[in-house]
């Protein structure tokens, strides 16, 4: 299943975020909405283009006051899809674009709890991202499939994933739509009223002892 995410295009720079990702390579963000706290884990050994420019935004306070604006559902009850929140074209929150990091070569893949960079063609994701319901790995990187026409087979560069606040990711996903906002394959998607984010920072997180960071932990 192939999704469109519409992104403004801009140059590529690599200006390191203020603060080092942990030796480990995994750094915790955590971001206060307006219906709950959602911790994230960022892989940044294994994705570390796209962890530092997530980073750039929580750093610089640049996700602080957007919101989740689009919520996909597939399936009934909406038991897979995807959240999407960004800068949506605000010039003076947006950074620019970061090179892609394919899920074939981070060995991350589109799944359950995965947050992920929205983009247009490869190399023009900014301060748009996912996070996925279910299993949506037909959204990873297929280097050995043809190309649909006018496509490429780079797929969604995932980069870490929610260990805690899946709940407050589902109550997004049900908030209720704009029957009339949104274009193209968008429409119908649109949130009436976009679920802020009230302030996103990085944070001290405790796995508990049957953590396991391959498997999402129950809400």
């Amino acid at each position: 299943m192939r999704l469109r995410m519409a992104m403004g295009v801009l140059g590529w720079a690599a200006a390191a975020s203020a603060q080092p990702v942990a030796a480990t390579g995994i750094t915790h963000v955590k971001l206060e909405t307006a219906l709950g706290p959602i911790i994230l884990r960022l892989e940044g050994g294994k994705a570390p283009m796209t962890v530092r420019n997530f980073l750039r935004y929580v750093d610089q306070k640049r996700l602080d006051g957007t919101g989740f604006y689009r919520a996909m559902k597939i399936g009934e009850p909406g038991s897979f899809g995807l959240v999407q929140r960004g800068v949506r074209g605000e010039a003076k929150r947006a950074l620019p674009p970061v090179a892609h990091e394919p899920t074939s070569q981070t060995g991350l893949s589109n799944t359950d709890g995965a947050i992920s960079m929205a983009r247009a063609a490869p190399g023009s994701a900014t301060g748009d991202f996912f996070i996925i319901l279910g299993d949506l790995s037909s959204l990873d990187a297929k280097p050995d499939a043809a190309p649909p026409p006018g496509g490429d087979t780079l797929g969604f560069a995932a980069f870490g994933r929610v260990v805690e606040g899946m709940a407050v990711v589902k109550a997004i996903q049900s908030a209720p739509i704009s029957p009339t906002a949104g274009d193209g394959p968008m429409k119908g998607q649109m949130i009436a009223e976009p679920v802020k984010i009230l302030k996103a920072s990085r944070v001290t997180w405790s796995a508990p002892p049957e953590f396991d960071p391959e498997v999402l932990p129950e809400p």
